[in-house]
């Protein structure tokens, strides 16, 4: 990537592109009224996308990377409120090492070269995940832009960073256990809405809409309990490949569904 600004990449709407391919729906095919308010996004197929051109690994990253620009100018523009991206799991430290020092610094190199264009344009960064467990430099870039955003009031762009589900349903039970110790908390007055404050989602509507890339049906460890509810639309899709109408697809079909939540 080189460092030039992608200069408004929030603004603006695309025109009608005609048809669309297989798999893929126009902006001009959604209804308005019935836009998912958070939608998660399991970005998947970085390296397959990589291996598939002879490129190395990081490569397919620095695409991916890429394609957050894009997903995320569209997704504002049809007025999603929340994009949560799993940009890095708990479980990825397993990798090469210099596979994960390249995803460190993928945060860094992103955030600074737009992150003056996410404050201009009012959306807000947020960061859930073990950000303690992070290096430095990452974590400084996180945090100062967690901090420059803070009062925008427009849409979240809520990375999941150094993320696990079950890591982070464990830490919210050892907080409660811990207010129970003091004496601050009955065990028997905790509900969902306790439990749910306690999580790294705390203040977030859970998901409307998971989509997850690259052909895998899992969820791999990402938001296990917000995720009770949600639909699941899956592609076949690399993320690098990943485009707008292919987001727009996953809206249709959400909008589509009947979300009875257990009932009738």
């Amino acid at each position: 990537m080189s460092g030039r600004s992608i200069g408004g990449w929030f603004r603006g709407r695309r025109a009608n592109a005609g048809a669309s391919e297989p798999g893929t729906a126009d902006e001009s095919e959604l209804a308005p009224d019935n836009i998912p308010r958070h939608v998660a996004v399991i970005m998947d197929g970085n390296g397959r996308w990589a291996k598939s051109r002879g490129l190395p690994r990081i490569a397919g990253h620095h695409n991916g990377m890429k394609a957050v620009k894009r997903i995320a100018k569209a997704a504002d523009r049809i007025g999603i409120q929340v994009l949560t991206l799993y940009a890095f799991s708990t479980e990825n430290w397993k990798r090469p090492k210099a596979e994960v020092e390249f995803l460190m610094k993928l945060p860094e190199e992103f955030l600074s070269i737009e992150l003056g264009e996410l404050i201009e344009n009012n959306v807000q960064v947020r960061m859930m995940g073990n950000m303690e467990g992070l290096p430095g430099h990452t974590l400084a870039a996180v945090r100062e832009a967690v901090r420059r955003t803070a009062d925008n009031t427009g849409m979240i762009l809520n990375f999941a960073l150094n993320y696990g589900s079950r890591m982070e349903m464990m830490e919210a039970v050892r907080l409660l256990a811990r207010d129970a110790a003091r004496g601050e908390l009955d065990p028997e007055s905790i509900t969902e809405e306790t439990f749910e404050s306690r999580l790294l989602s705390a203040g977030l509507p859970d998901p409307d809409l998971l989509i997850r890339t690259s052909g895998e049906l899992r969820l791999s460890n990402f938001m296990l309990w917000q995720l009770a509810y949600s639909e699941f639309w899956f592609t076949d899709v690399y993320w690098p490949e990943f485009t707008e109408q292919h987001l727009f697809a996953a809206v249709r079909e959400y909008q589509r569904r009947a979300r009875r939540y257990g009932g009738l």
